[in-house]
């Protein structure tokens, strides 16, 4: 079974985001959206608020599933027997950070693949970063949220 794991903080979850999993999902048996705990990182929304964003936006893909793990994300992917990372690159700058961690995860995971998908033109632009700086600054995020969370976007 081809397991992959799409690893983030999902604070929040992006339509750029369901886009990269919705395009993977022909490549793989299961993909876990899996929501890393990072304790000495501050978060707009709760852990549990995350987790149910992604509960509520793959609630229609049985072979979605979302879970949540904490230390590293290769020994994580061991654990669930997962051979594969999924990773969006937006630009070159995604592209050379991830290359690197990439790398690392296939030492220190024992040879785990990381598949890059290239965002597609329209949620090139689009990061959780910049969604939260609008909800922070009071603007309206829903273009770039989907549509299952829009209501609840409110820290």
């Amino acid at each position: 079974m081809k397991i992959a794991v799409f690893p983030g903080s999902f604070d929040p979850i992006t339509i750029g985001h369901v886009d990269l999993v919705r395009r993977a999902l022909p490549l793989f048996d299961k993909i876990i959206v899996a929501v890393g705990i990072n304790t000495t990182k501050k978060y707009l929304f709760p852990h549990e608020q995350r987790m149910e964003w992604l509960r509520q936006v793959f609630a229609q893909y049985p072979n979605v599933g979302v879970d949540a793990f904490s230390n590293l994300t290769a020994h994580y992917c061991q654990r669930i027997g997962a051979d594969f990372l999924l990773r969006g690159l937006r630009n070159a700058s995604d592209f050379d950070y991830e290359k690197t961690i990439s790398q690392l995860n296939h030492i220190v995971g024992g040879g785990i693949e990381t598949v890059f998908l290239i965002a597609q033109p329209e949620f090139s632009h689009i990061s959780s970063t910049i969604v939260r700086e609008i909800i922070i600054g009071g603007a309206d995020a829903s273009p770039f949220i989907p549509k299952e969370i829009e209501i609840r976007l409110k820290p």
